[in-house]
């Protein structure tokens, strides 16, 4: 896979995460009666950095391709690795502006 094609999947893979989540979790405060505009903000702001760990396939994988990168000099490795971790995130807080925007927050 091209690393464009994987940085774009990193990328919705993360702002699905967050947008699935504050919605779906939404309606269990609906049914438990507490404020679900404010669950959602919550549950989108808690729930980024495990949206970028699921978009990138685990922690322990990146880190171990960044530590052959660093040590054994291979530096388009941790180029490439450090920009799907940057991909993750703006994916991740991309979600969370979306949720914030559409619930009327800040």
């Amino acid at each position: 896979m091209e690393c464009l094609q994987r940085a774009m999947l990193i990328f919705f893979t993360s702002l699905g995460v967050v947008l699935g989540s504050a919605l779906v979790g939404s309606l269990a405060a609906v049914f438990t009666g507490e404020p679900p505009v404010r669950t959602m903000i919550k549950l989108a702001y808690d729930i980024k950095i495990w949206a970028m760990v699921a978009a990138i396939g685990g922690t322990f994988t990146t880190l171990e391709i960044l530590q052959i990168g660093l040590f054994e000099g291979q530096v388009l490795t941790v180029v490439k690795q450090l920009f799907f971790l940057f991909c993750a995130f703006m994916g991740a807080q991309m979600g969370y502006f979306l949720i914030t925007v559409l619930a009327g927050g800040n």
